[in-house]
């Protein structure tokens, strides 16, 4: 079997299990749902809800909902923790599948802003993975795919997934954390500590990324 239809093949088995994950998750899922379910692992739910969180890559389920349940699940530190490792984990399957499957397709019909920002990654990854990873405006699996089309290193790529999240991921957890009590002071500080992250991404978004963009190669 060569290289080209071992490809396939494996397009093929990622396209079917997202679109089974999907008929059967559908649109019906919250952080209640997903609490309930992974409870009745017992021991093993901090597993499996890391192997859940790793497999949002290929199921485009929100990554923010998921974060939220853990902290409601397992508290503040450890949901943190979970969610940490679930997302590293799923950062390097989006950015591997993307490397070594889909790269040369994407190649082949890039525009010049895709090749621009592909340029861009390239020249500063670390930094620039990092920044985007700080947004949560940017879909954390669109990140980890557009990174994985590029050249850029794989130690640059985690680690900067790595530092690049503790705000978000904490701000969700924390928010799930807080959750059972809508009205303690802990959860107004989480949603005031969420909007901050918003208000933050945007100047981010506004004052370096765009910058950025707009440079003369």
């Amino acid at each position: 079997m060569n290289n080209k239809l071992k490809k396939i093949l494996v397009i093929i088995g990622i396209l079917a299990f997202v679109v089974i994950t999907n008929r059967y998750i559908g649109n019906n899922v919250d952080i209640y749902t997903i609490k309930e379910y992974v409870k009745t692992f017992g021991v093993l739910a901090p597993l499996i809800y890391i192997v859940m969180f790793s497999l949002v890559p290929l199921t485009f389920f929100p990554d923010s909902v998921l974060a939220i349940s853990a902290g409601l699940i397992f508290g503040f530190s450890k949901g943190y923790i979970y969610t940490t490792i679930g997302a590293l984990i799923g950062a390097s399957i989006a950015f591997f599948i993307a490397r070594y499957l889909g790269k040369e397709i994407i190649k082949r019909k890039s525009s010049d802003k895709l090749e621009k920002i592909e340029r861009l990654i390239e020249k500063n990854g670390f930094y620039i993975i990092f920044l985007l990873r700080l947004i949560p405006l940017f879909p954390f699996d669109v990140i980890s795919y557009g990174a994985g089309i590029t050249n850029v290193k794989y130690k640059d790529f985690i680690l900067a997934t790595l530092f690049g999240t503790i705000p978000g991921i904490a701000v969700f957890t924390n928010i799930g954390a807080t959750s059972l009590n809508i009205k303690s002071t802990s959860f107004y500080i989480s949603i005031a500590l969420l909007v901050l992250l918003f208000t933050v991404s945007i100047f981010l978004k506004n004052k370096f990324l765009k910058d950025k963009l707009e440079e003369k190669h």
